[in-house]
């Protein structure tokens, strides 16, 4: 393969890269925390997080669109590790002692039942993204090194629905107890739906998703010269 015919990316010492690093963390951490109460929209089962983490896999296409499949690997292992950290520290702030008048007490007891599970949903969150994203970019980037700059919007309908299909998966079985899911039929309905609707989400952005793709593609001094 010639040096025209290598697919081109960004340096990763860029702005862009660490607004778009720090988005997705945000997301990921964030999407812990939501994850773990149960929403019900009529027959639909979901949690408070579906309006959030479809933004994840969003910035996961762009970075490695972008920035390459190290810049991914690199983003995915930032969400993995700082998901982890959020358990602990919401741990550290159960067991610390509190004031001990109604109010303290009362406080303490909303904090374990808010903050106690979130650990089993942050479990399921880190296995189920850092599946999901690795196969995600793993299809962005294999079409790339295929199709170079064509066929964009090819690579991230493809990867947005295998990715997703794995990320579900895995959550949904992992965090069902958490949201006081404990029969197949709720499990399937969950599951299904949580696909469904994160996978609408993003074909519905793919055309945002592309224009800023391109923007930031033209605004990367770096774009086509990194070897990173």
């Amino acid at each position: 393969m010639t040096v025209d015919e290598q697919p081109r990316h960004a340096s990763i010492g860029s702005g862009n890269y660490a607004l778009m690093l720090s988005a997705m963390v945000l997301v990921v951490v964030l999407s812990g925390i939501g994850g773990s109460k149960g929403v019900v929209f009529g027959p639909v089962i979901t949690d408070a997080a579906f309006f959030m983490f479809p933004v994840a896999y969003i910035l996961g296409d762009m970075i490695t669109e972008i920035y390459g499949p190290l810049a991914a690997r690199r983003a995915i292992v930032t969400g993995f590790c700082a998901n982890g950290l959020s358990v602990l520290v919401y741990a550290l702030i159960i067991v610390l002692p509190g004031f001990t008048d109604d109010y303290g007490v009362a406080k303490q007891g909303a904090l374990e039942v808010a903050l106690g599970p979130v650990w089993l949903v942050v479990l399921a969150s880190m296995l189920g993204y850092a599946t999901g994203q690795s196969v995600n970019s793993l299809i962005m980037w294999t079409g790339k090194r295929r199709h170079l700059e064509s066929r964009l919007y090819r690579r991230l309908f493809s990867s947005s629905g295998v990715g997703e299909a794995v990320d579900t998966v895995i959550f949904c079985t992992v965090a069902s107890p958490a949201l006081g899911i404990d029969g197949l039929g709720q499990w399937a309905n969950y599951t299904f739906f949580g696909f469904v609707w994160k996978v609408l989400v993003q074909y519905a952005l793919i055309p945002v998703t592309g224009r800023v793709i391109g923007w930031v593609k033209r605004h990367e001094p770096t774009y086509g010269l990194a070897a990173d």
